[in-house]
């Protein structure tokens, strides 16, 4: 890869394309009536996804994008984990029939911050406003910093059964500056105790371009990865957007890495987990070759949704908790964010929904050529149409096309081996909000 075109594309900022539309797209025209209809039009005994946001950490990392706040008094935790499960009620009484989760994701935030009792009543008000496929995977983000061998037997009991443990960096001199330090002592442990309690499946989130960040330091960073055998690496580009999130402005910008060491450390990373034996998967995630994503990724079933690239199938996401996304045939629902907010209204028995997309014929189409290009790095055209339909996004293509990352033919198009890491890019040529700003999100690499 020249240099010239990693300072040309590597710069500009896309959306990361967890959803098409993407969650900037969402507008208050679609609210809590909207929700209980699309709730509404669920065939009955679908088989779905489930998502449950803790938006709470005992402290806050200077990096993190993510909607969450400190909390240090328990009696706050107990009142958001029974707002919780006050929504499941609300949103199971607008079901047809119970609903069969298939896949189960708690994120935030520390969802651990619950406590296991706490857990344990989410789980059972679940269970009875819905029902529990017998192959369910289970699955919690955890803080190493905060997994004890009692945690870990205790997840265990509840049918936990994937962890993703959010390492982010190995480094002293990088943890001080992004307000996480976590020495490799605490990841290890993690690691053993979950495997000691029984639950195998451990996934390890990295991160890239953070501030005094290098190609060495990252490097180390995922040797000593490689030795705690994860069955899926994460390693995702650092989104520095100080404007949209005030932790983020104690990060030191004159210490970030620019386009061209980012692009550096994003080969480093997938050099050193290929070379071990890992499959890359799409765009930033790794698994070893008999993990069902890697599977599904050689298969061309590979999916992307909130959480990143998935084999989760389920085209139905129900997400509970302040700011969590419900992925529904119809559209998009977005919860408030705002915690008070989200507490009033379920204490009102009213849907806390603030936003969403109403998703048309096009959106879907759409929605699936970005889809096919951050999975699979392909995408057949002819979904919109012929030719002379999408003219317009030919002629965004041409610049790629020259600089020798994308291939054309026909309906079909393709990255090439050197255009992958600009994916985003590409699939930005289908989004019909392409000519807003697009300063609102992250760098292309």
């Amino acid at each position: 890869m020249t240099d010239h075109l990693v300072r040309r594309y590597g710069g500009l900022q896309v959306p990361r394309y967890t959803s098409y539309p993407s969650a900037a797209e969402f507008s208050a025209s679609v609210g809590q009536k909207d929700h209980e209809t699309w709730l509404r039009h669920l065939e009955p005994g679908s088989r779905i996804s489930v998502y449950l946001h803790v938006p709470y950490c005992r402290q806050l990392c200077l990096y993190c994008g993510c909607h969450t706040k400190v909390v240090r008094r328990d009696e706050v935790i107990d009142r958001y984990r029974e707002t919780l499960e006050a929504e499941i009620r609300l949103v199971a009484r607008r079901v047809k029939e119970p609903l069969r989760i298939a896949r189960l994701h708690w994120g935030g935030g520390t969802p651990s911050i619950l406590g296991l009792d706490g857990l344990r009543s989410v789980l059972d008000s679940l269970a009875r406003s819905f029902d529990f496929d017998a192959g369910l995977e289970h699955a919690i983000e955890l803080d190493p910093r905060f997994v004890s061998r009692p945690l870990a037997q205790g997840l265990a009991a509840l049918g936990v059964n994937r962890v993703s443990l959010g390492v982010q960096d190995l480094d002293d001199i990088v943890q001080l500056a992004i307000g996480r330090v976590q020495p490799f002592d605490d990841v290890r442990s993690a690691v053993e105790f979950l495997r000691e309690a029984g639950i195998e499946r451990l996934n390890l989130d990295l991160m890239y371009g953070l501030p005094h960040q290098t190609c060495e330091s990252i490097q180390e960073t995922c040797t000593k990865v490689l030795s705690l055998h994860p069955d899926r690496v994460a390693c995702y580009g650092y989104a520095h957007m100080p404007q949209r999130k005030a932790n983020q402005r104690l990060i030191n910008s004159a210490a970030l890495p620019g386009p061209e060491e980012r692009f550096l450390q994003a080969r480093a990373v997938a050099e050193c987990f290929t070379q071990n034996g890992y499959v890359a998967i799409g765009l930033d995630h790794f698994a070893r070759p008999t993990d069902p994503l890697a599977m599904a990724s050689l298969s061309g079933t590979l999916h992307r949704n909130f959480q990143g690239y998935t084999d989760d199938d389920r085209p139905i996401l129900v997400a509970f908790g302040a700011s969590a996304i419900s992925q529904l045939p119809d559209g998009y629902v977005q919860n408030v964010a705002d915690i008070g907010t989200y507490l009033r209204a379920i204490d009102e028995e009213r849907l806390p929904a603030a936003r969403g997309y109403r998703l048309t014929p096009d959106d879907r189409a759409r929605g699936t050529i970005i889809e096919s290009l951050m999975c699979n790095f392909t995408a057949d055209l002819s979904i919109l149409g012929e030719p002379s339909h999408y003219v317009d996004e030919l002629a965004l293509l041409r610049p790629l096309i020259a600089d020798g990352l994308v291939r054309l033919d026909r309906h079909s198009m393709m990255m090439t081996e050197a255009g992958r890491p600009f994916v985003r890019l590409a699939a930005a040529v289908f989004d019909q909000f392409r000519a807003d700003d697009f300063s609102r999100f992250s760098a292309a690499v």
